[in-house]
């Protein structure tokens, strides 16, 4: 029985949009192809790349046109029903929405403070304790945060993999540690310093620094660079 459309899931390896962008990147993409991820299949006798090049088609392939095409426009061409046309004003929407947005500018880390005022207000209260990572770019801006781990009040689990899997993914040059000691003890546990010492370790073997390991408290911080166990 012929088959009532061409769902992506048919096609050849090479031809489904969604694996070329897991592959070369979403810039490798067609703007055919970006919708084609939307609406995910085609009509009978066209496929969903196919069906979103005769949409932009029809507006001079101008993105900005197609966002100002109504619900009952997109349900005009065939294979576009209102569960795919609902799906196409929405993605556009929050690429309006995104370029409204005013860009936010990067912290840059100077100094030890910078830190303790960046996180602060995330870690300093916790009555438990969280293990936070702040991944820099080659001018010391911060592209990238994330808790790593949450434990108990008196530590926390770091899986060094995680760490550096992620400076990699986001393309960070550098890294620096922070976690909070809900005791408000400002010292470092002999713990805290072999943790650092083995991230340091393997930050070297892949060109990426780590500058500092600081533990915060509601009212103050202690820096490994600071004191000098760097």
């Amino acid at each position: 029985m012929e088959p009532t459309n061409f769902s992506i899931k048919q096609w050849a390896e090479d031809d489904k949009p969604r694996e070329k962008l897991m592959g070369k990147g979403k810039a490798a993409l067609s703007d055919a192809e970006l919708i084609a991820i939307l609406i995910g299949s085609g009509s009978r006798n066209e496929s969903a790349v196919q069906l979103s090049k005769k949409i932009l088609a029809s507006i001079d392939n101008n993105l900005n046109a197609i966002g100002k095409l109504s619900l009952k426009q997109l349900m005009e061409f065939k294979g576009i029903g209102e569960a795919k046309a609902i799906t196409i004003i929405a993605a556009l929407e929050l690429g309006r929405r995104r370029r409204a947005e005013e860009i936010v500018e990067l912290k840059k880390i100077s100094s030890s403070k910078d830190v303790f005022e960046l996180m602060q207000p995330i870690m300093g209260e916790l009555p438990h304790e969280e293990f936070w990572i702040l991944y820099l770019n080659n001018s010391n801006k911060v592209i990238y945060k994330t808790q790593l781990s949450k434990g108990g009040i008196t530590g926390t689990v770091v899986d060094i993999r995680l760490v550096f899997k992620m400076a990699l993914e986001q393309n960070a040059t550098s890294i620096i540690l922070t976690h909070n000691h809900p005791s408000g003890k400002l010292l470092a546990s002999e713990a805290d310093i072999q943790i650092t010492k083995k991230l340091k370790l393997a930050g070297q073997q892949l060109d990426i620094a780590i500058l500092d390991h600081i533990i915060i408290t509601e009212t103050g911080f202690y820096s490994f660079q600071d004191e000098g166990i760097f």
